[in-house]
């Protein structure tokens, strides 16, 4: 896993109007260009909430009382930058769109061959 500041340099955290012609690539199809952004996107998202955890975890302190809570400049910082970063979803649409995206169909010549077999 890298780190997700590397991978988001450059990139918007804004959302913009994408051209449905640019998104449709090499699929030919728009519901599978989306099928793969949202993959994508939930991978990211899972990578994030992880390293995000990771990078907490470091400022734990197990206290036996609720009450006290202990504020950390640094743990502030790494949460405002995690709550800066782009959506995931956006972040997966960039990397669509410059072709940073590995996918493949699983088992598309089995869906053929049951297909033929019913005939």
């Amino acid at each position: 896993m890298s780190d997700i500041k590397s991978q988001v340099q450059g990139y918007n955290a804004f959302a913009k109007a994408r051209d449905i012609g640019g998104l449709v690539g090499n699929t030919g199809n728009i519901y599978e260009t989306l099928a793969i952004i949202s993959k994508r996107a939930n991978q990211l998202n899972v990578e994030i909430k992880q390293e995000l955890s990771e990078k907490l975890d470091e400022f734990a302190i197990s206290s036996d009382t609720i009450e006290e809570v202990h504020e950390n400049k640094e743990q502030i910082e790494i949460s405002k930058f995690y709550e800066r970063l782009p959506n995931p979803a956006l972040i997966a649409t960039e990397e669509y769109l410059t072709g940073n995206i590995n996918y493949r169909y699983k088992d598309q010549n089995q869906g053929q061959e049951e297909e033929e077999g019913r005939e």
